[in-house]
């Protein structure tokens, strides 16, 4: 009975997370969000820049909503497109880590940025993993590698997205308001995908075209909490010790959309759930925790709701964190969100099962979006000879949910609305 109905759980949690990415479409929200009475008839040429994992189907349903061709634009995601449109310059960038593309990207888009005039109108079509895609130093004598291990410093240093943001938008040429900067006195529209919390909107892909909330002594104070200086290289290190470090650019305020969030895809999982007969229960509030910490308060909290609601679904939106140390396995912060209410619920007597997976379709070094877990994951893990513990001291929980056949696998979305989690009782 309870084997049956845990399959059954799992297929209904997998559900619920597949419909809330099927139902995130892109084209949807242009249609929804996308200004219709535009005034094109001002301007004599239409740019487009447009980064992040989502940047291909936003600047194709971009193409499909304007009354003729784009005159130039520069676009860098994660793949090239089947059919490439003249005038456009397509990159793919790293993540997430930058790579060769990451850094032409940049000088493109600045490139054709610098040459705009008042007559000339852009749209930046930006979505997560933008940071890492089209990135550039303010100091261009450092090099890809350089910035590739500062990038690496960051990902593993347990910082929030905001934080880690914080640190590149003072590093780089084109975040922090930068890239609008070098608009000059053109047009430009913003339209976001966000994988960010709406209070730090200005974080989404370091905020290469929002006014920066941050500043150049916040930034030392995050490299100083996180023991990051010693984890530089000498180049990096004293570009962030320059007393003359200078502040981000003062961007005048443009037009900006959010098109799509993690409010729709908590949205959309919430209508699936209770399709399913699930009592809902919607609960953000660890947003940027620490995965253990998170865990531990997802659970308790599940446990006191469902003494009430015995079926019950609680849906919880926004990303954990991890600190990794200089070895570790394969897996990311779903993976191991999942193995820590694994090892939590071992051994109880009613069914509970827990995802947790990236709308991305990408969780950290692994080619899973995440996982799924319940409690008899650490019994079936030891029978064929893992030890739940040892993978979650290691961050090694990728084998494990691979070996059990619990990992979910989609593939990259070229969507990023931030994580899912589940939780679910029967």
């Amino acid at each position: 009975m309870t084997e049956a109905m845990l399959r059954t759980m799992h297929t209904q949690a997998r559900s619920i997370f597949h419909q809330a990415l099927g139902s995130s479409s892109i084209a949807a929200a242009f249609d929804r969000r996308f200004p219709r009475a535009f005034p094109f008839a001002q301007y004599q040429r239409i740019y487009a820049v447009a980064l992040g994992k989502a940047a291909l189907p936003m600047l194709e349903a971009l193409r499909a909503r304007l009354p003729k061709p784009l005159d130039v634009g520069v676009c860098c995601g994660p793949v090239l497109p089947s059919n490439r449109e003249a005038g456009v310059e397509y990159y793919t960038g790293g993540h997430p880590l930058p790579n060769e593309d990451s850094f032409a990207s940049a000088r493109a888009a600045l490139r054709l940025l610098r040459q705009m005039g008042e007559r000339d109108f852009v749209f930046f079509l930006i979505s997560g993993g933008g940071s890492a895609m089209v990135e550039l130093p303010l100091d261009e004598r450092i090099s890809l590698e350089e910035t590739r291990a500062l990038y690496k410093a960051l990902v593993g240093s347990g910082g929030t997205i905001a934080e880690i943001n914080t640190v590149r938008k003072h590093f780089s040429a084109v975040k922090g308001g930068r890239l609008a900067a070098a608009a000059g006195r053109s047009g430009r529209f913003s339209l976001l995908l966000s994988d960010v919390a709406p209070r730090y909107l200005d974080a989404l892909a370091s905020g290469p075209t929002l006014p920066d909330s941050s500043t150049v002594a916040e930034c030392r104070e995050i490299v100083d909490r996180y023991h990051l200086r010693e984890r530089f290289t000498p180049a990096v290190r004293a570009f962030f010790d320059d007393p003359d470090l200078p502040e981000t650019p003062a961007v005048s305020e443009a037009p900006i959309e959010t098109l799509l969030s993690s409010d729709d895809l908590i949205d959309a999982a919430q209508t699936k759930a209770l399709s399913l007969g699930y009592e809902v229960v919607i609960d953000n509030s660890c947003d940027d925790w620490d995965y253990a910490d998170a865990a531990r308060y997802l659970l308790e909290r599940f446990d006191h709701l469902r003494r009430e609601h015995p079926k019950l679904c609680l849906l919880s939106g926004g990303e954990v964190t991890v600190r990794l140390g200089r070895e570790h396995g394969a897996g990311g912060r779903n993976q191991q969100f999942a193995l820590a209410c694994a090892l939590a619920l071992d051994g109880a007597a009613s069914p509970v099962v827990v995802l947790s997976a990236g709308s991305d379709g990408i969780d950290g070094t692994s080619d899973a979006a995440g996982a799924i877990a319940d409690m008899t994951t650490v019994g079936r893990a030891k029978a064929l000879g893992f030890d739940a513990a040892s993978a979650l001291a290691r961050f090694d929980a990728y084998p494990l949910f691979t070996a059990l056949g619990d990992t979910l696998v989609t593939g990259p979305t070229h969507n990023n609305l931030r994580d899912l989690r589940i939780l679910l009782s029967n």
